[in-house]
């Protein structure tokens, strides 16, 4: 006669010292908590809900395309052009208040990335910084540092003054391999 299958695992359990774990034949219970009683797992519970995020990226994987240049080139006089428009567009008529400086450095990096982005230009990731400062007399030195490949990345710069203000917007194209 062999014996039903939970009387095996609790002879099981006495002769490894070991409660059945969620695979086994045991019985597994849930208090109202949440937490489970009746058994000592490793099993962690990521199925269950709110412990994974439902807007996780998934990566995309890409082949080699074994390119080590750019087909095209980043046109800096067309980015030159951009800036300057949009910075004339933006603050010709302004004065310099620290509020509305602070909201429309966000506004310009948007539009000039935008702008910038519409060009199509693949492969290089774009970095835009833009500056707005009081013009009082005083001066400003802007500087920056990063790994640099001085063979396929440039930048596009443009400083626009006017009564009460001075703006300057770089763009940083990086080759990304």
């Amino acid at each position: 006669m062999s014996d039903p299958p939970k009387d095996k695992s609790q002879r099981r359990e006495k002769r490894t010292g070991k409660a059945p774990s969620e695979g086994s034949h045991g019985v597994r219970g849930k208090d109202t908590t949440g937490k489970t009683k009746d058994s000592i797992s490793t099993v962690s519970f990521m199925d269950e809900l709110g412990h994974h995020e439902d807007n996780a990226r998934i990566p995309v994987k890409m082949e080699n395309t074994y390119q080590m240049g750019p087909y095209k080139r980043f046109p800096v006089p067309a980015v030159t052009d951009i800036l300057k428009d949009v910075l004339t567009s933006y603050l010709q008529e302004e004065k310099y208040e620290v509020e509305w400086s602070q909201k429309m450095t966000k506004t310009i990096c948007e539009v000039i990335r935008a702008r910038v982005k519409d060009l199509m230009i693949p492969r290089y990731k774009i970095v835009v910084l833009v500056h707005i400062s009081q013009l009082a007399g005083q001066s400003m030195q802007i500087s920056s540092r990063c790994l640099w490949d001085a063979s396929n990345d440039t930048f596009a710069s443009y400083s626009f003054k006017n009564s009460s203000l001075l703006g300057v917007a770089t763009v940083y194209a990086v080759y990304f391999e």
